[in-house]
């Protein structure tokens, strides 16, 4: 089987309106969401074989954050693809996954997370900002992920509590 977590990043800042979109920093609120996320999965015993996430500034520092709180010992994957990316393309990072990772974290934007959920498991709300679903797939191979063998197994936000 195989596990993907789909996590939007962290809220971020519009402090600032002359910074481009690819440029926005974590505001206080995404600083202190992404460490309580990260502790979560960590109490879950979740630990990603990869993770990819998109070079945008606001979901790096979401990823790098996830990464340290549960302890990940090998290099996140910053794809510069993942930002602004279709979600056709985002199922094809996914079906390309290599077969030996079991779990993987994707970390990006809406509303493209949210297509890919709603195309998987025919998801209808919004992933909130540090939002986290996790899809498990009944298959061997993540070329064979796909809506037929997929299964919702949570949804976790900050709001949300424990």
């Amino acid at each position: 089987m195989k596990k993907l977590f789909l996590i939007r990043h962290a809220k971020s800042s519009w402090s600032d309106m002359n910074l481009d979109d690819f440029d926005r920093p974590l505001n206080k609120r995404g600083l202190q969401n992404a460490p309580m996320m990260a502790k979560r999965l960590k109490e879950k015993g979740v630990m990603p074989d990869i993770i990819l996430s998109s070079p945008a500034k606001r979901a790096k520092k979401t990823a790098s954050i996830i990464a340290d709180g549960i302890g990940f010992s090998k290099k996140v994957k910053f794809d510069d693809e993942l930002y602004e990316a279709m979600p056709s393309l985002l199922h094809s990072k996914i079906i390309n996954i290599k077969d030996k990772h079991e779990c993987a974290f994707l970390i990006g934007h809406n509303p493209e997370l949210n297509m890919i959920a709603e195309d998987f498991i025919d998801f209808g709300e919004n992933i909130v900002t540090c939002g986290i679903v996790e899809i498990e797939f009944k298959c061997d191979s993540w070329a064979k992920v796909n809506s037929k063998n997929a299964k919702f197994l949570s949804y976790d936000y900050p709001k949300k509590g424990n």
